[in-house]
């Protein structure tokens, strides 16, 4: 069986930051087993999983990104939404639009320092979409 949830997060500052606590607030309980998948609905921003213990790696993350594309790169075309649009879309290319998590134990099957992240690449990205989908 699957089930679909659509879940809104608050807006963000540009950046890495950890939702795992907002996707499962707005999630009903979770089976004793399955999978949650999760689906970002936009272009310009992405999930993954990664380290939650150390808040360096948002720091080395952000770095890491920005020198990778950075705005203002001289030959982009797609300015017509602003400078950080086009590098936005390059990062979310990046890290992606999905991840799936086993569930066991009626809980999320993370590693002891894993964590769900929003990319927020847009300097003003706004509430962020996504679909969950469990399959039991």
């Amino acid at each position: 069986m699957i089930e679909h949830h659509s879940l809104i997060l608050r807006p963000k500052s540009r950046g890495f930051h950890l939702i795992t606590e907002e996707i499962l607030e707005q999630l009903p309980p979770l089976p004793t087993k399955g999978l949650l998948h999760l689906f970002i609905l936009h272009t310009s921003a992405g999930i993954c999983t990664n380290e939650n213990a150390d808040p360096d790696v948002l720091h080395d993350f952000a770095l890491f990104f920005e020198r990778l594309a950075p705005e203002h790169l001289p030959g982009l075309r797609h300015t017509l939404e602003g400078p950080d649009d086009m590098p936005a879309h390059i990062k979310a290319v990046l890290i992606g639009t999905s991840v799936s998590i086993p569930i066991a134990q009626g809980r999320l099957a993370l590693g002891t320092w894993q964590g769900i992240y929003l990319g927020e690449f847009r300097n003003r990205g706004g509430s962020r979409k996504l679909m969950a989908s469990i399959l039991r």
